[in-house]
């Protein structure tokens, strides 16, 4: 399954984002609100400049303290942010997300964000294809017989 296609079959398509000098408070008042894991760190809603996760927050306070609150995201936000294409492959974006230890990634197009998909979001896909192959296997077999 392609990229397109997990993004086509999602209900929420809005990409939540935050400025890169709004605080860390703001950023963690989105994520509870919407409860949701991560958040899109954009100047213009549509260039990727990072992202900020309920990890990277619950991180720093760990160890700076909930003053880290008051902080701009850009201080804490992951600036080297991997990405996807529409036309990547579930497979392919699975094993990103495996190996890089991250639950979120954006989708790229022409240099502009159109999407952002969970890990959740690829397994479930991966999943629909899997039983699909399954299903279409099972019925070659029942009907050779």
């Amino acid at each position: 399954m392609i990229v397109r296609k997990i993004v086509e079959s999602k209900n929420i398509q809005q990409i939540l984002t935050v400025k890169p000098g709004d605080t860390v408070m703001v950023a963690a008042e989105i994520l509870s609100k919407n409860r949701i894991g991560a958040v899109v760190v954009s100047s213009d809603g549509k260039t990727l400049e990072g992202i900020l996760s309920e990890r990277d927050i619950v991180k720093t306070i760990g160890v700076a303290g909930a003053g880290c609150l008051q902080q701009a995201v850009s201080t804490l936000m992951t600036s080297k942010v991997m990405h996807c294409a529409l036309d990547d492959t579930s497979e392919s974006v699975m094993e990103r997300m495996t190996e890089g230890r991250f639950r979120h990634m954006p989708v790229m197009e022409e240099g502009e964000m159109v999407a952002l998909i969970s890990i959740g979001d690829v397994v479930k896909a991966r999943i629909s294809e899997i039983e699909s192959e399954n299903s279409a296997l099972t019925g070659m077999i029942s009907n050779s017989w």
